[in-house]
């Protein structure tokens, strides 16, 4: 995976993906080689990414590990995982996981992370490998990534431009308000518990765990941005 050959939407998609994981010991590391990637993309979306690269190189290691784990929490309604916005924590989930698990095979990509495939992350690697049913998928999710948007410009949080800059590669403008943001969506997160003390099996009876969203196929780390999640599929 180059970035001379991803048009400039799919490098602000690598980049925020990048972004939104979790930053670990080595994300500084990376900061060269985002902002390099960044110079390809459309200016107000890298700038807004650059912004937010520049507060991360501003904090410690620990420092911005600790940023991110106090920022995404679906009790603050801050959270990094799609069918969440969709689905809430329901058995409906499960099902939905495993139709992007095949969403992403359709296309001819391996999912090798360690991630749920609903990981926004993910999602956002796969929209910049597969751009228009990338597109089509986030467009699927507005509701939830506009409504995690706002969250985050609510709460003053750097992360807020990461989302901004995402949303810039959708058609249409992002809306300016929470309602019209839920206006995007027939509803907002069913309530509805899987289930009191220990939840059943997720992906329901005769649907392992690790075949619906593991894999047996690595990835290998390409030369310009860090942590990918997709393999090419291996066919016989």
């Amino acid at each position: 995976m180059t970035t001379g050959s991803r048009s400039p939407d799919a490098l602000v998609r690598l980049v925020a993906c990048c972004a939104l994981q979790y930053p670990g010991d080595h994300f500084h590391d990376e900061l060269p080689r985002l902002r390099a990637a960044l110079a390809g993309a459309p200016a107000e979306p890298a700038a807004l990414l650059g912004a937010f690269l520049d507060h991360a190189e501003s904090l410690s290691p620990i420092e911005l590990c600790a940023e991110y784990t106090g920022t995404f929490d679906t009790r603050n309604r801050r959270c990094l995982y799609l069918t969440w916005w969709v689905d809430g924590d329901t058995r409906r989930r499960g099902l939905s996981l495993v139709r992007l698990k095949r969403i992403y095979r359709d296309f001819g990509l391996e999912f090798a992370g360690e991630e749920l495939p609903d990981f926004l992350p993910v999602a956002l690697e796969f929209a910049a490998l597969r751009e228009e049913a990338g597109t089509e998928l986030l467009q699927e999710h507005r509701a939830g990534l506009e409504l995690l948007r706002l969250a985050l410009a609510e709460s003053a949080s750097p992360y807020a431009r990461v989302l901004e800059a995402v949303c810039s590669t959708l058609p249409g403008p992002s809306p300016e308000t929470r309602a019209e943001a839920k206006a995007l969506a027939r509803s907002g997160p069913p309530q509805e518990l899987v289930g009191a003390g220990s939840p059943p099996a997720p992906f329901g009876p005769g649907i392992d765990i690790g075949t619906a969203v593991g894999t047996t196929i690595g990835a290998d780390r390409p030369a310009d941005l860090p942590w990918p999640t997709f393999a090419e599929r291996r066919t016989a």
